[in-house]
């Protein structure tokens, strides 16, 4: 029975997490900025948008923080989960988190995203914020846990 609670709140809490994935140059950060563009309609809370650059800054609705991680010193997965939750802690009305180029700012590129991606969920879980996730892998590649959670393949 304390197994079968367990699983029921996994599955609870990755509803937190959402994935668009895709080979790079397949467009999932076009399909990222139309989905954020988008949702500030509807958010009641903020909403940020975290990236390798600042680039698309132009493409992001001016309600959107965009948040360059490159110009932070994250030197691993940890940090960066780190870093997210400086982020929560910052605003307390954060509704939701675009994370583009997942794999490059969470320092994951050719690692298991799997612990990560759990770490999220259970922080989106706590503080009620949602991830939306872009991930330059193919939908075979990603993590068999988080497959249930793929939005998008490209």
């Amino acid at each position: 029975e304390i197994s079968l609670g367990l699983v029921g709140s996994e599955m609870c809490i990755r509803d937190r997490v959402e994935l668009i994935v895709g080979k790079k140059g397949k467009g999932k950060t076009k399909v990222l900025l139309d989905k954020v563009n988008g949702a500030v309609k509807d958010a009641n809370g903020s909403i940020v948008y975290l990236d390798k650059s600042t680039k698309h800054m132009y493409e992001l609705n001016n309600k959107v923080r965009l948040i360059d991680v490159s110009g932070f010193p994250v030197k691993n997965a940890d940090e960066f989960v780190g870093f997210i939750c400086g982020i929560l802690s910052q605003d307390h009305d954060l509704e939701q988190v675009y994370l583009d180029s997942f794999l490059t700012t969470a320092k994951l590129e050719g690692k298991d995203a799997t612990e990560t991606l759990d770490q999220l969920s259970a922080i989106g879980e706590t503080f009620k914020v949602s991830f939306i996730i872009s991930m330059s892998l193919d939908k075979e590649e990603v993590p068999e846990a988080y497959q249930d959670k793929i939005i998008c393949a490209l």
